[in-house]
């Protein structure tokens, strides 16, 4: 499944159309604090997982959208007013979003064992 419609609606979210025509909108704080990029969720490299600290400053123009690009045919990848501009959403990624966005639920990734 994959959007035919993406639009920022009030400022402070995003609304996707999908091609069964639901719809989906995400606040754009949930969105960016759940950036799936390895310098926000880490990473794990060589058995051994990465987690990135907490951005130390905060800004209002973390949760402003400068720019949206299609990646292929199964992302988005957003660029924020802060400069941050690395995360990958994935058509799936957003849908388990989706999911969690009712209740703001953090993303978990698994480590290698």
């Amino acid at each position: 499944m994959k959007p035919k419609q993406i639009k920022i609606l009030d400022k402070d979210k995003l609304a996707l159309l999908w091609n069964d025509g639901s719809q989906f909108v995400i606040s754009l704080k949930y969105l960016r604090d759940e950036c799936p990029c390895a310098g926000c969720k880490g990473e794990t490299i060589l058995f051994k997982t990465y987690k990135p600290p907490k951005p130390p400053i905060f800004s209002p123009e973390m949760y402003k959208i400068k720019s949206i690009d299609v990646v292929g045919e199964y992302a988005i990848q957003i660029g924020w007013k802060d400069g941050h501009n690395t995360g990958i959403y994935s058509w799936e990624y957003l849908k388990i979003l989706e999911a969690g966005a009712n209740d703001n639920a953090q993303q978990k990734y698994n480590t290698l064992l």
